[in-house]
C-alpha cells in the first residue's frame, strides 16, 4: 500500500467511520466492537450460501466501500486495496484474525466479485442511507442546542453515472437525496424510458424522518403531487417556478415581493 492510500485509509476509518457512528473502536491495536446488527437490518441480508462462508459479510461490504472511497474504480483495484490494507484497518473493518497465527486473511478477488454480483444494490443503498441518516441525527443531538436549532435541509437531484454508457445500454441515471452537509442519504436508479418525477416520492420514502426538514429540488420537481407528498410528511420545501407552469408563474410574479420583510 502506498503512502497516499494508507493515509486515505486511516482518514476514512478513523473519521468517516468513526467509533461514535459505527460501533467500532478503530484505533490501531484496539479491539473491534460491533454495534448490534438489528440497528441497520439491511446490512444483514447476506446473499451468500451458508456453507463455506469464510469472511463476514459486513467486513467484505465495508472493505469494498473503503476501497472505493480511497480511489479504487474497478474490481481489480478494490481487491488490491483490500490485499494491501494494514492489519489494524482490516481488523477495524471486521475481518477476523486467525486464532493460531494471529494474521488476518484477506479474500480472493473472485470472492469479492461473487459477493457484488449477488448483492441487492437497493437493499445496500437503503442500509447505507439509514446509517448515514442516523449518524447525522446523532451528530445534531450531541451537538447541543446550537446544532439542534439549525434547520436541516435535503436536496433532491438526478445525475448520470460517469462511464455507465455502453454500446448496448444507455447511461445509468440516479436520483439522490443529499443532506446539505454533503452526505447522500438515499439514491434510486431511474428506470429506462422513464424520468425522475415518478422516483421522487419513493426516494424520500426511504428517509425515516422528514418532519421539519426543508426539501429542495430543481424545477422539474415542481409538481402538485410532490407538494402534496411533502406536506403529508410535514416537510417544508422550496419549489422553483418557471413558465412551464404558466398560471402559477403568473401568480408568483405578481406577489408584492418588495413589501415582504426579509425574514419571510
Amino acid at each position: 500500500m502506498n503512502t497516499e492510500r494508507a493515509r486515505a485509509c486511516f482518514y476514512i476509518i478513523t473519521h468517516r467511520l468513526s467509533a461514535g457512528s459505527t460501533g467500532f473502536d478503530i484505533r490501531p491495536g484496539a479491539p473491534a466492537r460491533r454495534r448490534r446488527p438489528a440497528k441497520f437490518p439491511g446490512l444483514r441480508a447476506d446473499p451468500r450460501d451458508r456453507k463455506g462462508r469464510l469472511y463476514p459479510f459486513s467486513a467484505l461490504a465495508c472493505a469494498v466501500a473503503a476501497g472505493v472511497l480511497t480511489g479504487a474504480k474497478s474490481l481489480t483495484a478494490i481487491s488490491e486495496w483490500i490485499t494491501d490494507a494494514p492489519a489494524w484497518a482490516l481488523k477495524a473493518l471486521g475481518f477476523i484474525p486467525d486464532p493460531l497465527t494471529g494474521q488476518i486473511p484477506v479474500p480472493h478477488p473472485a470472492t469479492v466479485r461473487r459477493l457484488l454480483e449477488r448483492l441487492d444494490g437497493d437493499v445496500l443503498d437503503r442500509a447505507i442511507g439509514a446509517f448515514l441518516d442516523a449518524r447525522l441525527t446523532r451528530r445534531n443531538r450531541v451537538g447541543g442546542p446550537a446544532a439542534q436549532t439549525n434547520r436541516r435541509a435535503v436536496a433532491v437531484d438526478g445525475k448520470t453515472v460517469r462511464g455507465s454508457r455502453t454500446a448496448e445500454k444507455s447511461a445509468v441515471v440516479l436520483l439522490a437525496a443529499m443532506d446539505h452537509t454533503g452526505t447522500v442519504l438515499a439514491q434510486r436508479q431511474i428506470a429506462d424510458k422513464s424520468n425522475e418525477i415518478p422516483a421522487f416520492a419513493p426516494l424520500l420514502e426511504t428517509i425515516e424522518d422528514l418532519d421539519g426538514v426543508v426539501v429542495t429540488a430543481d424545477a422539474l420537481h415542481t409538481q402538485h403531487a410532490h407538494g402534496t407528498y411533502l406536506r403529508s410528511r410535514e416537510a417544508p420545501y422550496l419549489a422553483i417556478v418557471k413558465k412551464n407552469h404558466a398560471k402559477l408563474h403568473d401568480r408568483v410574479r405578481h406577489l408584492p415581493w418588495r413589501d415582504m420583510p426579509l425574514e419571510h
